[in-house]
């Protein structure tokens, strides 16, 4: 659990998410996330990037209070959202706030239908069954695809059908912020465009802020204001998306444009950390 004495409520008006030098331990031994800090601005589009390992689906996890499913814990700093610590809620808790998790891998539930599937998105839902049925309406109205496939079982549709299907079922919750992990993976070029762009309009149209953890840093950076990098549970680089898409050693290390061989973006000797990561 986080340490009160760490936690900071001073957290800006503008910010909907606030992460301040969190530690995450599993097994009461392995030590995975070492002082991560970052915000996310109210209705924006943040970037996590990071190769595989580097501490992205923990960091999401740690914001979720999904971590003790996985004997992992907190063990320092805090995380706002909305204003209020949230290192002690259950995750059905922060569903019902508003900020949910859109899984690695979909995880959808194979054996219902779509429809079934994204229903299960509206438990939270207080407004009936009329704003029930407006909700998923407006899904297929994201998601045209999702509506010719409604009565087709999850566990036979395609896998950006059901990626789709995910941040569909998601979006009943009517959250006000998204953690969306590595919604890229294993998808073609063309689909992931797709998906990322109505990620876009839904941030747009809806308000909806998302904290992005991909390993596609190309795209990432295309759609997110901002973006923070990983490696090996540290931030090494922080900055807005044309920033790190211009710097030389991020083109180099997760962009493919090579001028040189470096084994790890942390042996980088220009690169100044900024002091809040250094707390």
């Amino acid at each position: 659990m986080a340490l009160a004495e760490d936690i900071s409520t001073d957290t800006p008006a503008d910010l909907i998410l606030g992460v301040n030098n969190i530690e995450v331990i599993y097994d009461h031994v392995i030590l995975v996330l070492k002082g991560v800090s970052l915000e996310v601005p109210r209705g924006g589009i943040v970037a996590l990037l990071g190769a595989n390992g580097a501490g992205k689906t923990t960091t999401l996890k740690a914001i979720s209070n999904l971590l003790s499913a996985e004997r992992g814990e907190v063990t320092k700093g805090g995380i706002l959202f909305e204003g209020e610590e949230v290192h002690d809620r259950s995750p059905n808790e922060l569903v019902r706030r508003g900020c949910i998790q859109v899984m690695e891998g979909r995880h959808c539930f194979e054996h219902l239908t779509v429809e079934e599937n994204l229903l299960t998105g509206a438990y939270t839902s207080s407004g009936g069954n009329k704003a029930i049925k407006n909700d998923l309406e407006m899904v297929y109205n994201y998601f045209p695809r999702l509506r010719e496939r409604r009565t087709s079982l999850a566990g036979y549709i395609s896998g950006g059908e059901q990626q789709m299907c995910a941040i569909g079922r998601a979006l009943m919750s009517k959250p006000h912020m998204m953690l969306l992990d590595e919604p890229s993976m294993g998808l073609a070029p063309q689909l992931v465009e797709q998906i990322f762009e109505i990620v876009k309009q839904i941030n747009e149209e809806q308000g909806v802020s998302v904290l992005l953890a991909e390993q596609n840093t190309n795209i990432a950076l295309r759609y997110a204001k901002y973006g923070y990098i990983l490696e090996n549970g540290r931030v090494v680089m922080d900055g807005t998306a044309a920033e790190l898409s211009e710097n030389e050693d991020v083109k180099e290390f997760y962009l493919g444009v090579s001028s040189g061989e470096r084994k790890s973006f942390r042996e980088v000797k220009h690169y100044k950390r900024r002091k809040r990561w250094l707390a």
